[in-house]
């Protein structure tokens, strides 16, 4: 009994941390305008305070693998909970801009690293007949997480200053920071790889500039200098991997890609990540200024999908322990899929509650493949390379979330400006600007849809027995 409530506080404080990791990425999206009003800076400089802090994290999870074996599980959650915490209290007292985005890069040098120690210290205490279940739960916080950073922020600043964002978030890091004292066990064997120097610089140069690149693809910046930053990024990650393969105990062992289901599973996390969340983007876009609800109404209309996804992720891992994932995961794709097409057709005359049950439907798909999908994927590793497969798969979710932006709303973009040079002249402008906002919505939803089918087809191959070559 004793054993039992131990592991249950245990789960309880990585869970908060992992929470905690995830809410902090989106819980300033709708203070941005008020810290610009404040500190007098413009629309593009604050998007740094997004910005810088993905590119740390973006460097934090590829070498996550590593400090994992390096460090015992509680000194590494500790220290990543201190230096969130550190961050943190930084953006409370931050006096100008510029401390403020240092405060936030701070953060990330915590936070990048807790959502992997989550997901590898439940997965090591855990019978891995389990795992799909733990992973599951471990989803739940991955997809509430980043969904309920705006209806906080927006709740908070009802009432204060964007100030009280990092207030809120301070009593539950003291509270990690003590759980994690008392109850976190060293459940991973620390093997001490060897530090190659040369793999970090290539990590943190190839990840950084991809994700800068993809970060800048929708802005003003010159298209010569974005190929050179992600060429730069490309080569980078190419001369890391070769590395990799060459080294007896490497920093990152990609050789996970030669597990055929693993591959097929770590594709499709990339791209059920990127629709995933550029719709917790476009949509907003489409109920703010087509529907004009207010920014905590647009979050409050999302919010339903993400309890549905909270309350089936963990049946969904329960039935991948019991049946697997070569039905689930093609089966939570297709209703994914399915959502698409429906949210596709939507029309000036439709009511929230429509859109909000069609997001429903998304996120029913979601939760059903995407514990499944890295469950599976995990499952082929071995556990001395379970941490790796964990880093290799929250990369792939970093680099989905930074791909997803930009395709998905410069869609919406293309979308609307065709619209308005087809109909220009023929409609009032009021009415021109609405009908090609709903134009570019079902543009950009369209082509997410085709994407997800072309992920449906790739997920038939878990069905069939194939063998990749090095």
């Amino acid at each position: 009994m004793k054993a039992e409530h131990s592991l249950f506080v245990t789960m309880l404080v990585l869970l908060l941390g992992g929470f905690l990791s995830l809410l902090n990425e989106t819980i300033l999206n709708v203070a941005l305008f008020p810290i610009m009003s404040e500190m007098n800076v413009t629309a593009t400089m604050v998007q740094w305070l997004s910005t810088g802090y993905v590119l740390i994290v973006a460097i934090m999870v590829p070498i996550s693998a590593f400090l994992i074996y390096t460090f015992t599980t509680k000194k590494l959650y500790l220290g990543a909970m201190g230096i969130f915490g550190l961050g943190t209290l930084a953006a409370v007292f931050s006096p100008d801009f510029m401390v403020l985005v240092l405060a936030r890069m701070i953060q990330a040098l915590g936070t990048g690293l807790l959502a992997p120690i989550m997901i590898d210290t439940a997965l090591a205490s855990y019978p891995r007949e389990q795992h799909g279940y733990i992973m599951g739960i471990c989803t739940c916080v991955i997809l509430i997480g980043p969904a309920a950073g705006p209806i906080i922020s927006g709740l908070v600043l009802q009432f204060f200053t964007w100030r009280a964002l990092f207030v809120l978030l301070l009593p539950f890091i003291l509270f990690c920071i003590g759980g994690g004292m008392i109850y976190l066990k060293n459940v991973i064997p620390c093997s001490k790889p060897k530090i190659d120097r040369i793999s970090i610089m290539l990590s943190t140069t190839g990840f950084s500039f991809l994700v800068y690149g993809i970060s800048i693809v929708s802005s003003d910046c010159n298209w010569r200098d974005i190929l050179i930053i992600f060429s730069i990024g490309i080569v980078s990650i190419i001369f890391f991997c070769k590395r990799q393969l060459g080294l007896r105990e490497p920093m990152l062992n990609i050789t996970a890609f030669r597990k055929t289901y693993f591959s097929v599973c770590a594709l499709l996390v990339i791209v059920v990540q990127m629709v995933q969340f550029s719709i917790n983007i476009v949509l907003p876009l489409l109920l703010e200024k087509g529907m004009q609800l207010t920014s905590l109404q647009a979050a409050l209309t999302l919010f339903p999908a993400v309890l549905v996804c909270s309350a089936v992720t963990p049946i969904s891992g329960r039935l991948y322990d019991h049946i697997g994932g070569k039905k689930i995961i093609p089966g939570g794709i297709l209703i994914m899929g399915f959502g698409l097409l429906v949210l596709a057709r939507i029309q000036i005359s439709s009511s929230v509650l429509l859109i909000a049950l069609f997001n429903m439907i998304i996120y029913l798909g979601i939760a059903l493949a995407w514990s499944p999908m890295q469950s599976h994927a995990l499952k082929q590793l071995s556990l001395s390379k379970q941490a790796h497969g964990v880093a290799i798969i929250n990369t792939f979710i970093q680099l989905g979330s930074a791909l997803g932006t930009p395709l998905f709303v410069g869609l919406m973009d293309a979308g609307e400006r065709k619209y308005i040079a087809q109909y220009a002249g023929k409609l009032t402008d009021s009415s021109l600007h609405i009908h090609a906002l709903y134009s570019g919505f079902h543009y950009s939803i369209s082509n997410a849809a085709i994407l997800i089918g072309i992920a449906f087809l790739f997920s038939l191959l878990l069905n069939i027995k194939i063998r990749l070559r090095s």
